[in-house]
């Protein structure tokens, strides 16, 4: 009775390892083509990784196929040059964490891996992804795209969303003809709002669920008007989000000047200049951060090298000021009289101006108490200029300190109050000092000009 076996073939590999010296000198690098007695010389394997493959055959068989890479899949291109795509998106393939697959170093040329937005407007300079939505910020343009998803929509123009093997769907544009110009350092993000400037239009912008605002024209237009229109290329304009405050902040950086300030969602307006110059902004947690001549500085926190004062930015010390605009009746000209806050103390009045007329300085105010040891003291404290505190409020008196006009009897500081339609009032406080300092209202009497 015949019986057929099973006979496992295995594919053959002869191996063969380098000689190196006995005494210890590394063999060359053509060591395993020389014979094992080379002038005199002897040599011997004494390294684990000095091996090589002398002969593979399929099966093990005599003068069988050698054992190779096998076919080798190319694509001959007739244009091999760099291309430079400028408008254009490319995705890999998918990582699967529950199988272990990782196709993210796979751009397949043989699948549709590319979506491209309209090359009119410009580059594209940040993608962002929320959801299911990729943002696309391009210089003259912002648009979004489905992820893993597509959209059909109907004649009336409404949008009926289908799963597919799509990664990024259809690209819709957002309505208005505003980017994100070539600062995307400007970009900021905090919940479902986005801001970002456009240097190109001289416009501060946040995107959110209605769509595109331009909210530098909240109050601010010829400001942002002058300040970006000056800007070029080179200049830079750093936004982050301020999670201590709830503020979006923006620097803008000409060259060594700058102006940092902030914009408050509560009120829809622009709230604070601030005093420093950041590299970069970024929020973490409660407290925001951000890096100045490579180092990351925390922001709201009391430097423990000035002794907890407020006002330090990057190891130097800023006083705190507040410049207000009293425009009450426009059209009447006023005599301005006194000048009053609510507030904490040490509170001065650094300027007070109007069209024609401008009032000496007010420092600020003196416990005469503790100060006046004499009458005289008592007498040059009371007369001096500065807030005096009264039923938990400051006041003081306005000194005209301006040239005398032609035909004028009473000028300069022998005149009180100061003449315009308006006047701005700078107010400011010196941080070196202990404590919070808070300033409430800060108000004016005045009466009508009597020409």
């Amino acid at each position: 009775m015949s019986a057929t076996l099973n006979l496992r073939y295995f594919n053959s590999f002869w191996l063969k390892k380098m000689d190196s010296v006995v005494a210890g000198v590394s063999s060359p690098d053509n060591a395993a083509n020389l014979p094992r007695s080379t002038g005199g010389a002897l040599y011997a394997s004494n390294l684990d990784k000095d091996w090589y493959i002398e002969e593979s055959r399929i099966r093990g068989g005599y003068n069988n196929t050698t054992v190779d890479f096998g076919v080798k899949a190319y694509l001959v291109e007739d244009e091999n040059a760099q291309q430079h795509r400028f408008n254009s998106l490319i995705y890999s393939g998918i990582f699967n964490s529950r199988t272990g697959i990782n196709n993210t170093n796979v751009f397949s040329v043989g699948d549709s891996i590319t979506k491209s937005t309209d090359p009119a407007n410009g580059s594209i300079q940040k993608l962002y992804a929320e959801d299911t939505n990729l943002i696309i910020l391009q210089e003259d343009k912002i648009s979004k795209a489905l992820i893993d998803k597509d959209a059909i929509y109907s004649a009336e123009g409404s949008a009926a969303l289908t799963s597919s093997t799509v990664v990024i769907g259809q690209i819709v544009p957002y309505s208005g003809n505003f980017g994100i110009s070539d600062n995307p350092e400007s970009f900021a993000v905090y919940g479902y709002r986005k801001y970002f400037t456009d240097r190109k239009r001289n416009a501060v912008l946040r995107l959110s669920r209605d769509g595109l605002t331009e909210i530098s024209s909240y109050g601010m237009q010829d400001f942002f008007r002058d300040e970006l229109g000056a800007l070029n290329s080179l200049d830079n304009i750093i936004g982050g989000w301020d999670i201590h405050n709830k503020n979006y902040t923006v620097s803008i950086q000409n060259g060594d000047s700058y102006k940092t300030l902030s914009f408050d969602d509560s009120v829809n307006g622009w709230t604070s200049f601030l005093s420093f110059k950041p590299d970069f902004l970024f929020s973490l947690n409660t407290s925001l951060y951000s890096t100045h001549d490579g180092k990351i500085w925390q922001h709201y926190a009391f430097d423990t090298s000035y002794g907890g004062q407020r006002g330090v930015f990057y190891s130097t010390q800023n006083n705190s000021t507040v410049d207000i605009v009293f425009n009450a009746n426009p059209s009447v000209i006023k005599n301005f009289q006194t000048v009053n806050y609510e507030g904490s103390e040490d509170w001065e009045m650094v300027s007070m101006e109007s069209s024609t007329d401008a009032a000496l300085p007010i420092s600020k105010a003196i416990d005469v108490q503790t100060q006046a040891g004499t009458l005289q003291d008592l007498e040059n404290q009371l007369l001096r200029n500065n807030f005096k505190k009264k039923e938990n409020k400051y006041f003081a008196n306005l000194v005209n300190n301006t040239i005398s006009q032609p035909g004028e009897i009473v000028f300069g500081q022998s005149s009180s109050g100061i003449k315009g339609f308006f006047t701005t009032i700078k107010m400011s406080v010196d941080n070196s000092l202990s404590g919070k300092k808070e300033l409430f209202a800060v108000s004016t009497n005045f009466v009508e000009s009597s020409y």
